[in-house]
């Protein structure tokens, strides 16, 4: 049957998705040509393209790994590259777009709507109100985040630690996992401030609001804290906003007890007893979704390497500044587990069922993470024998997820290692259903015929 011939004047619509990874391609290209440029550097020569491509695909997918040192190695210019490549790599350069088309009171489009839609992940009726809040909200935290951290290192360092100030907390908030604090004596990211409790848990705090995502932010302000205000009763949390909050206290609960009991006289045995509390806290919110290190990564034991990698490879909730294959998403496997172990035909969570459709969807998000992390830990650990496979492993995680923890490895790979590091972060960040989708999909085709049912054994 011949095609039906295309409208005169049609034009090709290019899906939502494919626009938002295209995006983040071109925002890694433009910051990788930032970064090579003499004026961007601290010595004021050209960086090595590659060093540029992989720190400009870590900053903007929001990772934190890195193959030189942030604060020796670039200039105030090349950190403030860095500082926009993270912002814009947290919210998405459509968001931003979108959000800053809003407050010159542009009107938008069904074609914005859905690009947003599609980016936030918010329902379209509620996109612009979501859009407003998402850019306010993010950056009265990073405001209140930087003006906290001024606190502690205002009064230590003067003038000079206003910057890092800044920097860490848009980091923080957007889960990226880089600091300027180089210039601190005897730090390694943040582990000066192990057991500073003003440092930590700002930092902390910054984590966990940006990665529980704006959707759970808004519900949270319309069922909780509107009301309050204008003295009203206060409604119910939806689905979605329970089954984030709960899943993220489930795992920043687990995280901290276990860094705690493994670490204990390990990594945090210099620490006394409330800094190692302090300490497990914060490794646990920044191994799921940032990339932060109040203790040696290196020297963690084995088991709390393998830990941090099933928390990393979770890492925090949809329509976040986090990667991962996302804590509802883990959620809907366990329930679909724990179900069908009890010999039920449907995943039910806090009296809801889940849809066939969504466990799909997340299976497929799991088994091509796992197929991603995998894949790439294998080729990486046949091209670098001389590490444990354990590290490769663990940081090959830490990129999928963008959590940007490192064990001292990405600094020692080869070209084409850190290459497939560049990709994972990508896939990380845009998620693998998206990145997969960006590429294969295709137009829907009317289905005009039922197929027969196909029964196997299954197990």
């Amino acid at each position: 049957m011949p095609k039906p011939a295309k409208a005169k004047g049609q034009r090709k619509v290019t899906p939502p998705v494919r626009l938002i990874v295209g995006s983040f391609v071109l925002v890694i290209l433009l910051g990788t040509a930032l970064l090579t440029m003499p004026f961007s550097a601290a010595s004021g020569t050209f960086t090595n393209p590659l060093d540029a491509l992989f720190t400009a695909t870590s900053a903007t997918c929001v990772t934190g790994l890195s193959v030189v040192d942030t604060t020796a190695h670039w200039s105030v210019f090349g950190q403030g590259v860095l500082l926009v490549l993270i912002q814009i790599g947290g919210l998405g350069l459509s968001t931003f777009a979108i959000g800053f088309s809003l407050l010159v009171h542009k009107r938008l489009g069904i074609r914005e709507l859905v690009l947003a839609r599609e980016a936030s992940g918010g329902d379209m009726q509620e996109i612009v109100p979501l859009l407003k809040l998402m850019l306010g909200f993010t950056f009265l935290c990073e405001a209140l985040g930087a003006g906290l951290l001024m606190l502690r290192l205002v009064p230590a360092y003067g003038t000079r630690g206003i910057w890092p100030s800044v920097f860490v907390a848009v980091s923080a908030y957007c889960n990226a996992g880089f600091d300027i604090l180089g210039f601190v004596p005897g730090n390694a990211s943040l582990s000066a401030f192990a057991g500073d409790p003003l440092v930590s848990l700002t930092v902390s705090a910054l984590i966990a609001t940006g990665g529980l995502g704006f959707v759970v932010v808004q519900d949270i302000y319309r069922c909780k804290l509107a009301p309050a205000f204008r003295r009203k009763d206060r409604e119910r949390l939806n689905f979605h906003t329970q089954v984030c909050l709960r899943g993220t206290l489930i795992l920043l609960g687990a995280g901290t007890l276990m860094f705690f009991i493994c670490e204990y006289n390990n990594t945090m045995g210099h620490l006394n007893f409330f800094e190692k509390l302090v300490a497990s806290v914060f490794q646990s919110t920044n191994t799921r979704t940032a990339g932060f290190a109040s203790v040696d990564i290196q020297g963690m034991k084995d088991f709390t390497k393998a830990a941090s990698v099933g928390l990393m490879f979770i890492g925090g909730c949809p329509g976040s500044t986090a990667g991962g294959v996302k804590v509802t998403t883990m959620v809907v496997l366990f329930a679909t587990l724990l179900c069908t172990i009890r010999g039920r035909d449907e995943a039910v969570v806090l009296g809801r069922r889940f849809a066939t459709g969504v466990v799909f969807k997340a299976m497929t998000v799991v088994a091509c993470g796992m197929a991603v992390t995998l894949i790439d830990a294998g080729i990486i650990g046949a091209l670098n024998p001389q590490i444990p496979f354990l590290d490769v492993l663990y940081e090959c995680a830490s990129a999928f997820g963008t959590a940007g923890l490192s064990a001292s490895v990405t600094p020692r790979l080869d070209v084409i290692s850190r290459l497939l590091l560049c990709v994972t972060m990508f896939i990380g960040r845009v998620g693998p259903l998206s990145f997969g989708l960006s590429i294969l999909m295709r137009a829907k085709k009317p289905n005009g015929s039922i197929l027969p049912e196909g029964r196997m054994l299954i197990g």
